[in-house]
């Protein structure tokens, strides 16, 4: 196995499998660690980053299956995770091992060329607990250990050998609220992660822990207080209670050693209840790893009231602009503009916005600092049923665009078109319950046109749409791009995972699964042989998305997509 061999105890496998709890099923005898330099400089046939890289691409360099050949992939292995919910994590691949998170906090290792369990882990998780998005995004790793972000707060350090805890520190109190979904970033041995819960009335924060020890380094809000830098942007005590989650995996520029997160939302969702720009909600801020200290930001739409939270971060491009060449921040939103930002030493400007979905809450971007006017009458306040769009869902939710280091195209799983509405409501907030300052079942979707979804391919220089792919219905999936000119997603609800020509948008290859894909596709290669691997299996936003789809005059049937988890693992069919 390209150097990395493993040890199988079958009996012990089917006791995990069984009884659920923490268990060992196997070990790995060779193991590759993971080091600064290979996060920075990765293998071709490895993935072993959220994105694959720190600039968060979501691109493989890999070309053996290709727009010439994909016609010809077939399944070469499934594995059932026995877990049902939202399956949203990538398969990391690591020299012939592959590492997969579940929902339940589950992560399974697999020999990367068989399907073979060599280990399970599955941790204990409190009976009371109870969050919005039961899922997890992947482990991350560096040295021989994965690390484990939980919904229930905690940061597991694993044996990548064994799947052994090694050591286990509290994030946060799940009691009030605050869990973590995301893969953790490991920047030289500092390992970094958010906390989601904005819905529950937190407030978010990043905070970095010794890779070795498990202890606390930092620990910083995304909602500042009123003594610290950007605490005048709320005009009331909010900030207490504000939001800004963390959901999503943050990228890395190691040029000018700054962490780029997305920061989500303020709370509760109608902004007359936190009057104020409310810094750092809505944006992308940029940390420094060493001290956690917030060295940039761009907000990009203020006071949200929306539930518009900008979670993922940017992508780190180097691209022309305006005939030179500079360091961009791209960012396809969940406001449904397309932000182009620079990366400067003197930090983050604005470059230019424009919508790649239908919007109607935004009236103007001002040409200097990209600050939004908006229309009134589509931003929701308390006490008025107001209709928006898009939807709270976004143009593009958390789900991830990727960009083609080959065709220089960022491509972007878009829903156009699902507006929504709520009244908005002042409740007290009661610790460790729901606190959107609206009611869940007010909101609507309204479908226009003869599709929702659409799998978009931008050329981020000229700012031109250079195809479009429609969908029907919803497309809630992250996108792969290849160096073989392909361009892989799942997302919709006929359970289908595509490849697509990445220069033409053609159609080329499509293999129903057992589910509705909603996480990340990965390329890998061991030996002489590549393979595109994803996790199927269905639920959390897209479940409430066909759900809502359901009351429209779409009428889709709001169970049509069966749950279940299943790794589904791909190569070219041998003659």
């Amino acid at each position: 196995m390209n150097g990395t061999t493993v040890r199988i105890g079958l009996a012990a496998a089917l006791l995990c499998s069984v009884f659920g709890t923490a268990a060992f099923a196997g070990e790995i005898d060779s193991y590759s660690v993971v080091t600064q330099q290979r996060l920075q400089n990765p293998e071709a046939g490895n993935w072993l980053l959220y994105r694959r890289t720190y600039d968060g691409h979501g691109f493989s360099p890999l070309s053996q299956i290709n727009t010439g050949n994909v016609a010809a992939l077939t399944p070469i292995w499934t594995f059932s995770t026995g877990v049902i919910e939202g399956h949203e994590a990538p398969p990391m691949v690591n020299n012939g091992v592959m590492f997969v998170t579940t929902p339940q906090d589950q992560v399974l290792a697999l020999d990367a060329t068989t399907g073979d369990l060599i280990w399970r882990y599955a941790p204990k998780l409190p009976e009371d607990l109870f969050q919005l998005h039961p899922t997890n995004r992947g482990v991350a790793l560096w040295g021989d250990k994965l690390y484990l972000a939980t919904v229930d707060s905690r940061l597991i350090a694993l044996d990548a050998k064994t799947g052994k805890v090694v050591w286990e520190s509290k994030i946060g109190d799940y009691h009030r609220g605050e869990y973590s979904t995301l893969e953790p970033l490991v920047v030289n041995g500092k390992v970094m992660v958010g906390t989601s819960g904005g819905e529950f009335g937190v407030r978010g924060f990043i905070a970095a822990y010794d890779a070795d020890t498990g202890n606390q380094l930092w620990k910083t809000y995304t909602v500042p207080s009123p003594n610290e830098p950007g605490g005048n942007t709320w005009d009331s005590d909010a900030w207490k209670t504000g939001g800004g989650s963390v959901w999503i995996t943050g990228n890395y520029d190691p040029k000018r050693n700054l962490a780029y997160w997305g920061v989500g939302n303020a709370a509760p969702w109608p902004g007359d209840l936190h009057p104020g720009d409310n810094l750092y909600t809505s944006s992308t801020v940029a940390l420094d790893p060493n001290t956690g200290q917030i060295k940039y930001y761009h907000q990009y739409h203020w006071n949200d009231s929306w539930d518009w939270d900008e979670v993922r971060p940017p992508l780190l491009i180097n691209m022309e602009y305006n005939g030179q060449m500079i360091d961009a921040l791209v960012h396809p939103a969940r406001d449904a503009y397309f932000w182009e930002l620079q990366q400067t030493d003197d930090g983050i400007k604005f470059l230019s916005a424009w919508p790649f979905s239908y919007q109607n809450a935004f009236t103007s971007i001002d040409p200097q600092t990209g600050r939004p006017s908006y229309d009134l009458a589509h931003k929701p306040t308390v006490g008025k049923l107001v209709t928006f769009c898009p939807s709270l869902w976004g143009g593009e939710d958390w789900v991830s665009e990727s960009y083609s280091d080959q065709t220089h195209l960022v491509y972007v799983p878009a829903n156009n078109g699902m507006c929504g509405e709520y009244n908005g409501v002042d409740k007290k907030l009661i610790a460790g319950q729901l606190w959107l300052g609206a009611d869940p079942n007010t909101l609507n979707l309204l479908p226009r046109g003869d599709h929702l979804g659409e799998l978009q391919a931008w050329d981020p220089v000229t700012h031109k749409q250079v195809w479009m792919y429609p969908f029907p219905n919803q497309l809630f999936a992250s996108v792969l791009t290849t160096a073989g000119d392909l361009v892989f997603v799942g997302g919709t609800n006929d359970r289908m995972f595509r490849a697509f020509d990445a220069r033409t948008g053609e159609l080329l290859w499509q293999q129903r699964t057992n589910s509705g894909i909603i996480a990340p596709p990965v390329a890998y290669q061991v030996g002489d042989t590549e393979y595109i691997a994803v996790q199927s299996g269905w639920g959390v936003d897209a479940q409430r998305i066909q759900q809502s789809l359901s009351t429209t005059p779409l009428k889709v049937d709001p169970d049509a997509v069966p749950q279940g988890g299943v790794i589904w693992v791909f190569a070219l069919r041998r003659h």
